[in-house]
């Protein structure tokens, strides 16, 4: 999978990805991000690439310098792939919507909104999809790429350690989109509260029993 990331502040991807579970994809060339700046793109004294908004307070990251960027990824690549903008005006995002998006394309372009967000006009001009995820607002879309990204790179084969692990957790298709079960690991007791038995017993029917009522 290829993610382009267009963005005021790329800076702040280079932590998350370099560590953990989307660092070690990273490492085997399961995933690639590549990363653009939008002030690059600009044309106005000090590389600005916002400016003020009409009819209301704060600013807007300018059209210009994202159609620049947006035009510079497709001639790069040498096609057109679907463009995601992170946005609280966008579809609360879901487990499904996820599993449509992987199965959709391996390539996307992310935009990150910032400020008051991004000119209306890229919008209709060049994303395919709005994304939020959740109905609260975010200094800048960087949080809420990075959230997304995660979910996306998470269903790539060899990245988790179990790929059963993805078929069976919260929100997943196998569990009817429901929250997942509690989940224990040793000790079998801890602090006075003991794993319950049913889940040591070895009687693998009734394992699968007590997953499904304590699904919520």
């Amino acid at each position: 999978m290829k993610i382009h990331i267009i963005s005021m502040f790329p800076d702040a991807f280079e932590s998350y990805f370099e560590s953990s579970i989307i660092g070690r994809a990273k490492e085997k060339g399961l995933f690639e991000v590549f990363f653009y700046k939008i002030n690059d793109f600009s044309t106005k004294k000090f590389k600005q690439a916002d400016d003020k908004a009409y009819g209301m307070h704060g600013q807007v990251i300018c059209p210009e310098p994202v159609a620049k960027a947006i035009k510079f990824v497709f001639d790069h690549i040498w096609k057109k792939v679907p463009i995601i903008c992170m946005t609280p005006r966008g579809k609360v995002l879901t487990q499904e919507q996820v599993e449509n998006f992987y199965k959709t394309s391996d390539e996307y372009i992310i935009l990150c909104g910032h400020y008051e967000g991004i000119d209306q006009r890229i919008i209709d001009l060049y994303v395919n999809y709005e994304v939020s995820i959740g109905e609260y607002v975010l200094s800048s879309g960087e949080l809420s790429a990075l959230v997304l990204i995660d979910s996306l790179v998470r269903h790539i084969p060899w990245v988790l350690g179990n790929q059963m692990s993805l078929e069976e957790e919260s929100f997943s298709q196998k569990l009817n989109r429901q929250k997942e079960y509690p989940v224990y690991t040793r000790p079998k007791e801890f602090k006075g509260l003991k794993v319950p038995e049913i889940l040591v017993n070895g009687n693998h029917k009734a394992i699968e029993e007590w997953k499904k009522k304590n699904l919520s």
